[in-house]
């Protein structure tokens, strides 16, 4: 059976943008351009609602570098994702659960059948090709052992908390030619070890040396995503497997990448302790021991949002990072400040890779009136070629203009952010305002395409006649450093008055009717948004997703409890006031404002009871709430219908408590 992707039927194309529409619109991910620049692999997410299927199906298409002759490389009912060429080009590896866990497949790059590489009881999680060829190696969790699979079987399988914990562990498979499964990978790095993935295909956080005689790995103490802090970086001999430490600091360690000629290794380095922010520096070492070199500072202190590429010859490297609203493209020089490759104003850069051989780069670029396609560019000269048109047929009903705005702030702080005009926007005229706030607090919105399908759609909003204003209150990243620590302590405080300022500015614009508000956002964007309804009544309606709305529980029962005890400089039981003052559910006696709450039942990030008790405090006053629980779902949602419910429920939402002129 071959699934299909969400369309419309031609001889109905839709008159404006809807969730429905949106949920057409396809995810660019991983580009990657072949050794010798002629060929580039990337994916394709779509949406699939089928019968009793609901899910983003990823395969893998082709294309050359020219940009000619695109092709999908993949097909089937599972996602193949990661596409990695061998050094040769003759190849490409993947990651897909064909056959139930996600294990490792090979696929001619001229084309044919698929062939299945490991045959593991647990996911891989990333991969790397040895520098010949000849060998894969990749991370995985450990596997349940016999003895767990019959307990699990036998219902007889409690569990301790913190106990038996299963690591991220680095295996290595042999490559033959032609291609066979090998169903005993070597375990190269075990015992105390757990070896991180960076988190997006492409990725991952370790490196062969050049000579294939080594890899540079870093690890924490546990996969947690509480343990981040203590990252560490070793080195694994091959021939040995013995293991030995190369960056292991105070500091979190990460990201290690070996030099062109193997005599050095970049990394980032965290502040000392780590900070939850994102405080980082990168940071170059002599592969055979030494002290590291501090690179020169960037643009945003090397945030959340910013990535190692690949290494620049032997002379400094490639990096990518969120400045401002925009994703830009940068060399680092080992002697020297950073500088600009991609000076392109309005355009956001996604998924940028290097090839192996240093000639071109693979990304996504999209902008705020423009979707998502693949492109290529020579490191020689950086002018970005289609290499896809994935949207050609999409239908394109007129989009709300979007634009950066800026306004001050309290304490002399310059706030950024877009705002999204209602299509047929007429200076003069006031409309409903929205205000979407992001998650982080360390998030940014950038230029990615409006009508991309997200919780809150801008382009089914901006066609119902509201503005949208999406504000980079401080904490944000994309502003440097200082701005980044700027809400520490202070959740609710500085970042509610950017809000604030921000509705108020477009008002004395004339763009907002100050009798019409609503408000937004998801995670921390769920906290200012619960926070905001106990601070104001100049709301209309409000919609909470998945927030922070108690600090104490929150982190008493998220998966990362070392976060807030960060921002707030010490713990709840240490700081009590504290963790009270800047919580929603402290200070919700008297809220009126009409609150809609949406939440994944299986959140580990903000647990589901975080939406709960807002939900039963808001519903005790006599507060108008609705609270809309969403079945399988972590802190984002991943199954297509029920993302299309959660954009629907908020339109609806918004358009019953807010009434527009526009209709």
């Amino acid at each position: 059976m071959t699934l299909t992707p969400l369309a419309f039927a031609e001889d109905v194309p839709p008159k404006e943008w809807t969730a429905v529409l949106m949920l057409q619109v396809k995810r660019i991910g991983s580009v990657q351009v072949s050794p010798n620049g002629q060929h580039v692999a990337f994916t394709v997410r779509s949406a699939v609602m089928e019968g009793e299927k609901s899910e983003f199906l990823t395969h893998i298409h082709l294309a050359k570098g020219d940009g000619s002759q695109s092709r999908q490389l993949t097909q089937g009912e599972k996602s193949c994702d990661d596409p990695q060429w061998s050094p040769s080009g003759e190849w490409i590896a993947f990651i897909s659960a064909r056959e139930g866990k996600k294990n490792l497949w090979l696929i001619p790059a001229s084309g044919g059948e698929a062939v299945q590489l490991t045959e593991l009881k647990s996911d891989v999680t990333s991969f790397r090709w040895s520098p010949s060829g000849s060998w894969l190696a990749f991370t995985a969790l450990d596997a349940p052992t016999a003895d767990e699979e019959k307990r699990t079987k036998e219902k007889n399988d409690a569990r301790v908390v913190d106990q038996d914990v299963k690591l991220s562990r680095l295996h290595l498979i042999p490559v033959s030619n032609p291609p066979k499964l090998v169903r005993e990978p070597r375990l190269l790095v075990g015992d105390k070890f757990s070896v991180l993935s960076e988190g997006r295909p492409g990725r991952a956080a370790f490196d062969w040396s050049p000579d294939g005689m080594t890899i540079a790995f870093a690890h924490t103490k546990t996969p947690s995503p509480d343990d981040w802090t203590s990252g560490d970086i070793s080195l694994a001999d091959l021939t040995t497997g013995r293991v030995k430490p190369f960056a292991n600091t105070a500091a979190a360690e990460s990201s290690p990448l070996y030099s062109p000629d193997g005599k050095q290794i970049a990394f980032t380095l965290s502040d000392d302790p780590p900070t939850w922010a994102g405080a980082r520096t990168v940071c170059v070492a002599p592969s055979n021991g030494g002290a590291p070199q501090k690179l020169a500072q960037t643009v945003d202190g090397f945030g959340r949002y910013s990535e190692i590429v690949g290494w620049a010859g032997d002379s400094g490297l490639y990096y990518s990072e969120v400045q401002g609203p925009n994703m830009k493209l940068l060399s680092l020089p080992l002697n020297g400040p950073p500088v600009e490759i991609n000076r392109e104003a309005g355009m956001s850069l996604g998924g940028i890779s290097l090839n192996s051989t240093r000639t071109h780069f693979g990304l996504g670029w999209e902008r705020l009136d423009q979707p998502a396609e693949a492109f290529v560019a020579a490191v020689e000269k950086f002018e970005p070629l289609a290499v896809s048109q994935i949207h050609r047929e999409l239908p394109r009903p007129p989009l709300g203009r979007s634009e950066t705005i800026r306004w001050k702030s309290t304490e002399g702080l310059e706030i950024e952010g877009l705002v999204t005009y209602p299509v047929g926007y007429e200076k003069g005229n006031r409309y409903p305002l929205l205000v979407v706030v992001h998650g982080g607090p360390m998030g940014v919105f950038t230029q990615t395409f409006d009508g991309s399908p997200v919780t809150y759609p801008v382009a089914a909003f901006a066609a119902r006649g509201y503005a949208v204003l999406r504000p980079n209150v401080r904490g944000s990243s994309g502003y440097g450093q200082k701005f980044r620590y700027a809400n520490y302590g202070d959740w609710g405080g500085g970042d509610f008055r950017d809000v604030m300022h921000g509705v108020d500015h477009l008002i004395s614009l004339g763009v907002a009717d100050a009798d019409r508000l609503g408000i937004m956002g998801w995670s921390y964007g769920g906290f200012m948004t619960s926070w905001t309804i106990t601070q104001s009544k100049r709301f209309r309606a409000a919609s909470v997703g998945a927030g922070v709305t108690n600090l104490m529980s929150f982190t008493g029962t998220a998966d990362i409890p070392g976060f807030l005890p960060d921002y707030f400089h010490g713990e709840f039981w240490d700081k009590p006031d504290a963790y009270r003052a800047h919580s929603a559910m402290f200070q919700v006696k008297g809220v009126t404002t009409p609150t809609l709450i949406q939440h994944g039942e299986r959140d580990e990030r903000v647990p589901l009871p975080q939406g709960q008790e807002l939900y039963n405090a808001l519903k005790r006053q006599g507060c108008e709430t609705k609270m809309v629980v969403y079945p399988r779902t972590p802190h984002g949602i991943e199954e297509p219908r029920l993302l299309l419910d959660c954009m629907q429920r908020n339109l609806e939402w918004f358009e019953s408590h807010i009434p527009t002129t526009s209709k």
